[in-house]
Formats: C-alpha cells, structure tokens, sequence
C-alpha cells in the first residue's frame, strides 16, 4: 500500500520538498524519507485518509527543517520567498499550489544544461516514478550507466545553479520545446525501440502520455502542449494492432483497425482542437488523416504529403524529407518519390539510417527493380538494432525476387512513412 501510494504521488511529494531545498536531488531524499517515515508509523497509527498529502507534508516538514539548519531562517524566507512555519503540519499546500510545484520539477528535469540522456533518465526517475533498473531495461541500457547518469544530471543541475521555477518570456518558449522533447523521445523509445528483441515498450508510451497530459493541463494555454498530447493520443490508440500474437510487426495496411482504440482517437482529435501550427501539431495531424481514414485504400496521402511539406517548412530535416517522400510515393507513385530519395542518399545525417535504404528498396520493388530492391532490404537489415525489424526486412528481402516487385501492397515494412510519430515524422515506417 505504502509503496504504490509512493509511487503514484512521488513525482509532487519530490517538487513539493524541491520548492523549499530548491535542489531536486535533496528532495528525492527527502521523498524516500517521508516514505520510510510511512513504513514505520502506518503499520501502528493506520493509513491516513489522505495517505499522498501525509507522504507530501512529512517531506516538505524534512526539507524545512534541514533549510533550517543550513542556513540562518531569516537568510531562507528572504530566498524562497514565503513563511516557512505557514505551512499546516499535517497537509500540504492547496492543489494549485501542489501542480505550481510539478510544473517547476518538470522544467528542471528537463533543463537543456543536461544532455538529451540525462534529461530523459532523470525525468523518468522524479515524474514517471521509475527505479533506476526499471529505466535501464526500458532502454536495454546497463544499470550502471543508467545511474551515473541520473546522478550526474542532478549534479549538473546543482552546479549550473539551475533556479527551480518556470521561466517566463523567451526562455520559457525555449525551455518549453525542450520538456516536449523529453517527452516526445520517451514515448518515440517505446512507440519502436531502437535496439532489443521487442518492437514496442508500452510501458515507457504510458509514461510520455501520462508527462503529455500533466503538462497539457499545467499549461492549458499553450498550443503545442495540447500538439504533443494530441500526436501522442492518437499514436498510441494503434499499439495494440501494430504487433501479433508472435510479437512480430503487422504493417499499416494489414493492421485490424477494429483494434485501434477509439477513446484515445478521440482524446487525440479533442486535443489537437485545442492545438496550433506548430511541428507537433502538424505531427498530429498527419496521424489524424490515418486514424480517420476507415481503411488504408481511404488514406488521404495528398493531404499527407502536404502536411510534410508544411512540416520542412517549419522544422527542416532529412528525415522529415524521407517521410515527405513515402507520401508522395502514394499520392503520386514511386517514381516521383524515388527522385526525392536519391537526393537523401549522400545526406551524412541518414548515413547509419536502417529507414533510408528500407524506404528505397520498397520503391524500387514497386517499380519492377527486384534485385536492386532486394540490395536495400538485406542493408536495412543490417544497419538495425532492432531484432523484430531486422526479421521484418529480412523477410522482404527474400520475397523480392529479381525483376519482380516483391511488395506486399503496403509501404512501409519498417521503413519511414504511412504513419506519424517515432523517429522523426513518421517514424517506424508502417505501423
């Protein structure tokens, strides 16, 4: 009981104390204090009704104290600006105040002084309550690299002298893209794992759709926050039809889109009502066009096309470029799209990129080119980490003969395109 009332409510008991200590790594002290202190006295005094506030209180009661024996207190309320002994000893703050105090945590975890790891381990740790071997086999990394990281991210952040607060202005906006990164990535890592023996990691999409709807209803007025909930909603609402029984990955075109989740579409379609023009609004809506269409042969890939066009408009990338040409390729046919594709063949970006060489054999296969098609699969192939792709394009492989198109119909295997989300725009290509 202790222990999922812990993990439920860890994430505002740590920006509660950190408010006050204004050091994110003191406050997870003090959380795992405040938890210790419930694993002693709950057994005898019972749980109390409100068992998160209890946890929450004797933390923020931990971290007062030790502000008061750093520091004189008349030094202390000059620098966290409020009446320390204000606050009542046996609940915390109101839940204005308590959401205040996660939105400040969320900036912080995510403070681009860290690299993209750090902030991606750390956020995990402080705002999805995961242990550090939990991220580390969510990432198939090393427990110990995994650790290193949280703690140097926390360092990082006591050394920069990072403030605990949400910034305002410009270096709001700034910070603001790089909390959705952090978000984006996570969920991008569970949506088509880079490396291991499973495509997806439902866990880790859980977690970035529960940061994209706390942030979403944080910062109610901010467009592209309600872009990434809406991008991540409607990617998400696929995850039970992009795999089979086997594990293996079913392709866009061969998904039972009876599987498809319809809550989480229409949480997607509400969201992006609320969302603006930018990259994870345009994100949105080509994931949008795929969850509206009934059947694959119903997709609107002009629209789609255009979107990406839109999308190099606002956020120029190679990878966004590839994903621009699957579309083409099916609003306009495969040789238009070969075109846009041999020009990213010699972009340095896309050199170790398993999608380029997958998108072009599927091309190539459609356009009769069988044993060119055939060289590409067998490269992609090699050029994965991902174990259920590389079977995936193995098999692709070997069903393209020479002079024949060798294609199932469905573009995409695990190439980039016919669905956004994942790496870049589009992502895993397919599912």
């Amino acid at each position: 009981m202790v222990e999922t009332v812990f993990r439920i409510e860890s994430a505002r008991i740590i920006a509660g104390a950190a408010r006050i200590v204004r050091d994110v790594g003191i406050a997870e002290e003090l959380a795992q204090d405040a938890l210790v202190a419930a694993l002693e006295q709950w057994p005898e005094s019972g749980v109390p009704e409100r068992p998160g506030a209890w946890l929450t209180a004797a933390a923020k009661h931990r971290a007062i104290d030790l502000v008061r024996r750093r520091e004189t207190y008349a030094r202390k309320l000059a620098e966290v600006g409020r009446t320390l002994e204000d606050v009542p000893p046996p609940e915390p703050a109101g839940p204005d105040d308590i959401d205040d105090d996660l939105l400040r945590l969320i900036f912080t975890a995510c403070h681009p002084v860290l690299s993209a790891e750090a902030r991606i381990a750390l956020t995990l740790r402080l705002l999805g309550g995961l242990t550090t071997p939990e991220i580390a086999r969510a990432f198939l990394a090393p427990e110990a690299t995994v650790a290193q990281r949280i703690v140097r991210a926390k360092r990082g952040l006591a050394k920069a002298r990072v403030p605990f607060e949400v910034p305002y202005g410009a270096e709001r906006a700034a910070r603001l893209s790089s909390v959705l990164e952090v978000i984006y990535l996570i969920f991008n890592e569970g949506y088509a794992a880079t490396a291991g023996d499973d495509l997806l990691r439902p866990g880790l999409c859980e977690d970035a759709l529960r940061l994209a709807r706390v942030l979403a209803g944080l910062m109610p007025e901010e467009p592209e926050v309600h872009g990434l909930a809406a991008l991540l909603e409607l990617q998400a609402s696929r995850t039970a039809a992009r795999t089979g029984p086997d594990g293996r990955p079913v392709l866009l075109a061969d998904q039972n889109r009876a599987r498809w989740d319809r809550l989480l579409i229409r949480r997607g379609f509400a969201a992006l009502r609320r969302a603006g023009t930018g990259p994870y609004a345009v994100q949105a809506a080509i994931a949008a066009c795929h969850a509206q269409a009934a059947r694959y042969e119903d997709t609107d890939w002009a629209t789609i096309a255009a979107l990406y066009a839109r999308l190099m408009a606002i956020t120029p990338s190679p990878v966004v470029e590839l994903n621009r040409a699957v579309a083409v390729s099916m609003a306009e046919g495969p040789a238009a799209a070969l075109e846009v594709v041999d020009a990213l063949m010699a972009e340095p970006a896309l050199a170790g990129y398993h999608l380029l060489p997958s998108v072009r054999g599927d091309l190539l296969a459609r356009l009769g080119r069988g044993a060119e098609a055939r060289a590409e699969f067998t490269r992609a192939a090699g050029l994965t980490r991902n174990a259920r792709e590389r079977e995936l394009l193995l098999a692709r492989a070997a069903a393209t003969g020479a002079g024949t198109s060798g294609t199932t119909g469905t573009f995409g295997g695990a190439g980039a395109g016919a669905e956004s989300g994942g790496a870049g725009a589009e992502g895993r290509a397919g599912r």
